[in-house]
């Protein structure tokens, strides 16, 4: 599974990280340190992974491939 960070959607609620603190990391300032690019999730984090994609605010977080 692999889900895209939006670099222009993320403004840095942290719920991501919050919710799925393996699949997910902050930079210094709080936004996805991922942003503007595809992260592969590891197998067995794909529930959390969603879980945060689903409670993003910004809807910055999208499904690539399942």
């Amino acid at each position: 599974m692999k889900v895209e960070i939006d670099g222009t959607l993320c403004s840095g609620h942290g719920r991501c990280f919050i919710l799925a603190e393996d699949v997910y990391r902050l930079d210094d300032e709080g936004y996805n340190a991922d942003r503007g690019s595809t992260v592969e999730v590891a197998p067995g984090h794909e529930a959390a992974a969603e879980l945060a994609m689903r409670n993003c605010p910004e809807g910055a977080i999208v499904l690539v491939d399942n």
